[in-house]
């Protein structure tokens, strides 16, 4: 969707991979993937050009706006672990760096690449450019789409988020979710 701005035009857009979850048990596979892109047009924001965005700011209000919802709907809060963030990071920047397609494609290598057992994992991705709030959009995008809405209400107790930006503005975020235990 093209607006005009006070800085002239302004691409907002907000793509999703459909949400990915895994039970993650040694020796046992079962996974949900959708490999679509939902290309979301969400309601008109204000939007500057360019955007200057600080990635732990962000991950940080990804972070608060998912506890906010658990807690609304009386799931307990998940934990931030900075394993699980560095995991999360990693696959942003290498999306935004185009080194990695902007997919769940590696999904179970980050997931093994976490040094923490666990019982489930679950990740949502998302893409913008343009939006005066990057962690806004694409939380509001999550709510709006049942398979990233099944993982951020899954059976996870820890999370970790990463945001990368790109030279054209672009905004890659990634929530990995984990269910620790044996």
């Amino acid at each position: 969707m093209f607006r005009q701005t006070a800085f002239g035009i302004a691409l907002s857009t907000l793509v999703l991979v459909s949400g990915m979850s895994s039970s993650y048990i040694r020796g046992q596979t079962a996974t949900k993937k959708s490999d679509h892109n939902q290309v979301l047009s969400m309601s008109p924001r204000q939007v500057t050009s360019p955007v200057t965005v600080k990635s732990t700011d962000l991950e940080r209000s990804v972070f608060d706006q998912i506890n906010r919802y658990r807690a609304s709907k009386g799931l307990p809060k998940l934990l931030l672990n900075a394993k699980i963030s560095r995991q999360a990071r990693l696959h942003s920047l290498n999306m935004a760096n185009g080194k990695a397609p902007f997919s769940h494609q590696g999904f179970r290598r980050r997931v093994a690449g976490i040094p923490i057992r666990c019982r489930s994992a679950g990740e949502n991705l998302a893409f913008n450019l343009g939006y005066s709030d990057p962690a806004q959009e694409a939380v509001t995008g999550w709510l709006h789409s049942s398979g990233h809405l099944a993982n951020i209400k899954g059976n996870y107790n820890m999370t970790g988020i990463g945001v990368a930006t790109n030279s054209q503005g672009e905004v890659y975020l990634t929530q990995i979710f984990l269910r620790s235990g044996r």
